[in-house]
């Protein structure tokens, strides 16, 4: 759960930093409602860039910043629709888009959900100790970048195959970047590290996305409300919310399919995988190229009894279409085929791991016949600013993207079947919430008790850590007044 005790001997000292470096924390709320933020505050961030390292871009950690580099205030969701054109199906896809956060990545806001109750509560004392954060690639560059917003000194941990993109990135936010060994499928290479590190040295504190709840409870909160106002903007009358589609990862961001099944009751969650690697579909193992979803095994974070579809992606559809979305041949294709051009023009802002959502979302449309009043949401995790490098691979390892590509890649996506598509029962959902027990009951210490938490008392256990949404705002509050920043709500 979420230790929300106040450690009274360390909390002075921490509020004294805070106050020396003149950090403000923002709510829960306010990162749902930016309108709650103190005019000051909007005012000083307009002398700010998206991805300064200062202390006012806590409040740019949401889903409504005006989508511009350099000095933007805030304003609806950032969100993309797109056309069945494009998608092959007549249901709607809708994704969040992640590239408006700071550091282009909205893993900044779990990063944000796992340190702030230990900082405000005094249990982690950004002088003495560093955060560690175990990562396939955007959460310890999210978890990086909030420490330094917060004074903290970081450890960066992530695999050496991934994007060089991410590394040249850390080696200017970070204190230190470890590189462990494999590609985002080598999980467990990063929890080694991670043991390493707390037998050697007395000075680190490890934020886990995949066991922190504040992970999940980030997304619950502050994803979950986004895409209701999402379909609030979006549903017409006769129109239908049909679920979320989300790359496992973490299993963080799935907390937003809690809060919507709670707002719509029959709506469905479902899990996306690389085939490749297919941990859940399959009970599998192996390696991909769906960067920063870590997988052989099931976060202790993920809610799986109430989840109801996983969907395998193949690599290669997303590394093809990749190239489709953003070579000069593939974008004057699709603009050929009818696709509109402020879409088209758009594409860039899909990572890869954010193909693969779209492919899933296309999948769960698919097998459940979805029409034009059916909505599927999902979200792009981040934009191909993080990819460039991926793409110059691409070109030297295939040649030159042709209008040949482009035909070929365009059919691709107009006729992705549902096949390796789970539709989850009671004992699959049991077969794959039992696989944690092999990661973190024997592995990494939880107990057998929790586990079975999680399962038999289902409803009660993650209630509880729902609930603690307002708790975490009122310390936030309380420790901002602390610091002597009393005006935290606008």
């Amino acid at each position: 759960m979420i230790d929300l005790r106040i450690n009274r001997e360390q909390i002075e000292s921490v509020a004294q930093r805070c106050r020396e470096r003149g950090i403000i924390i923002p709510t829960l709320e306010q990162m749902k409602n930016p309108g709650l933020i103190p005019e000051f505050i909007k005012e000083e961030l307009g002398d700010i860039g998206l991805w300064d390292v200062h202390p006012r871009n806590l409040f740019r950690i949401t889903w409504k910043n005006e989508p511009v580099p350099n000095g933007g205030g805030f304003n609806g969701i950032n969100y993309m629709g797109f056309p069945s054109e494009l998608t092959g199906v007549p249901a709607r896809v809708i994704a969040l888009v992640g590239k408006w956060f700071p550091t282009g990545a909205h893993k900044v806001g779990a990063t944000f959900g796992c340190i702030i109750p230990r900082l405000i509560t005094g249990q982690f004392d950004p002088i003495g100790q560093k955060s560690v954060w175990p990562s396939t690639g955007n959460y310890c560059r999210g978890g990086a970048y909030v420490a330094s917003l917060l004074a903290c000194e970081s450890i960066a941990i992530l695999p050496e195959e991934m994007s060089k993109e991410r590394f040249d990135w850390l080696a200017g936010v970070a204190g230190e970047v470890i590189a462990t060994p494999g590609c985002e499928s080598n999980v467990k290479e990063i929890f080694d590290k991670c043991w390493e590190l707390r037998k050697t040295r007395d000075d680190v504190v490890i934020f886990n996305q995949f066991e922190e709840f504040g992970n999940h409870l980030w997304h619950y909160e502050v994803t979950g409300s986004a895409m209701q106002e999402v379909l609030k903007e979006e549903m017409e009358d006769g129109d239908s919310y049909a679920g979320v589609v989300l790359s496992s990862g973490s299993a963080g961001t799935l907390g937003c399919g809690d809060y919507l099944k709670e707002v719509f009751p029959g709506s469905r969650v479902a899990a996306g995988e690389a085939l490749q690697c297919p941990t859940l579909l399959m009970n599998g193992y192996g390696g991909h190229r769906i960067e920063g979803i870590g997988d052989k095994h099931v976060p202790w974070i993920h809610n799986v009894r109430n989840m109801d579809m996983v969907i395998a992606v193949d690599d290669e559809h997303t590394m093809r279409l990749l190239r489709l979305f953003n070579e000069p041949e593939g974008r004057a294709y699709l603009k050929k085929q009818g696709i509109p051009e402020e879409i088209v023009d758009n594409l860039d802002l899909l990572g890869i791991s954010s193909i693969g959502n779209m492919i899933s979302a296309i999948k769960l449309a698919k097998y459940y016949e979805l029409t034009e009043k059916d909505i599927v949401l999902t979200v792009f995790t981040d934009s191909l600013e993080l990819y460039g490098s991926r793409l110059r691979e691409l070109e030297q390892e295939r040649g030159k993207y042709t209008a040949t590509d482009a035909v070929r890649d365009f059919e691709l996506l107009q006729n992705i079947g549902i096949n390796y598509v789970l539709e989850l029962n009671h004992y699959e959902k049991k077969r794959i919430h039992n696989l944690k027990y092999y990661t973190w009951i024997e592995q990494q210490g939880k107990t057998v008790d929790e586990l079975d938490a999680q399962w038999y008392s289902h409803k009660k256990y993650w209630d509880d850590i729902h609930s603690l949404g307002p708790k975490i705002d009122t310390l936030i509050m309380d420790f901002n007044k602390m610091v002597g920043n009393p005006q935290t709500q606008g």
